[in-house]
């Protein structure tokens, strides 16, 4: 393409979210049922199953524990999902993207919008556990509601961190590898399961300058009615792998798509 692009986003993200939406929106009873089944099965085979044999875990039922960790790592999951599979798809084999900047939209404002309905996709699944919840009496309380805005900003952070692979990838094949090396570790070991004090002291120094701790740090006391310590170092870590996540992505998708 020879353009000459802006380099700073513009309201026109807003249009890229819209036109995911209304494509999901065509699909979302299969698509919530394959994104909120396994955090599901986690919740009920854990919680009931091993929950049997531990009854408490750092001061709480654990079956409550794990559900704070499970909508954490929801969001986590399912943004990521999203932007892998689902951005590259529209990227590569669909040309959703090649489409898109022929309208006066630049790469800086399509990759803000699909980190952004990465973003989305995290809240509308953990949404669904928040429910499960409910229903189960795990969590009450008016902290819950400042939890919807961590959980979108967690989901920013990890759709952002995902934005970078998708735009470096040839093929589908290149996301197991971040799957198995990143999402996967990061699940066993900031704190969905059990606390990081169970954890030897150098992975628990690697694990407090990871995404999904600060997430959890926040989230788990809000949604059993307690105030987080220290608020804004978790938050300003997820701010800053959003950020870092979301600049480094369109400098690469420049790149990508001037070829």
């Amino acid at each position: 393409m020879n353009r000459v692009w802006r380099r700073m986003p513009s309201r026109g993200f807003s249009a890229v979210w819209m036109r995911n939406f209304l494509v999901w929106r065509k699909l979302w009873i299969p698509s919530l049922i394959a994104n909120f089944g396994e955090p599901l099965l986690y919740l009920l085979a854990f919680g009931y199953g091993f929950g049997q044999f531990v009854k408490t875990m750092d001061h709480l039922p654990y079956l409550v524990f794990l559900a704070t960790g499970i909508v954490c790592s929801s969001a986590m999951n399912a943004s990521s999902f999203e932007a892998l599979y689902s951005a590259y798809t529209r990227m590569e084999m669909q040309k959703t993207w090649e489409a898109i900047l022929s309208a006066p939209l630049e790469p800086a404002d399509v990759i803000l919008g699909e980190v952004g309905w990465a973003a989305t996709k995290g809240l509308i699944n953990a949404l669904a556990i928040l429910v499960v919840g409910f229903v189960l009496r795990l969590w009450s309380g008016v902290t819950i509601f400042w939890a919807l805005p961590v959980i979108f900003l967690v989901g920013f952070a990890f759709g952002a961190m995902a934005m970078i692979m998708t735009v470096l990838a040839r093929s589908y094949d290149f996301f197991v590898y971040y799957m198995i090396l990143l999402l996967t570790p990061l699940l066993l070991v900031s704190g969905v399961f059990f606390p990081l004090s169970a954890l030897p002291a150098p992975v628990v120094r690697i694990a407090q300058l990871l995404p999904l701790t600060h997430a959890i740090e926040l989230i788990r006391p809000l949604l059993t009615g307690r105030v987080p310590h220290a608020v804004f170092s978790n938050v300003a870590v997820l701010v800053v792998y959003g950020l870092a996540g979301y600049g480094i992505a369109t400098a690469l998708a420049y790149r990508r798509l001037q070829r």
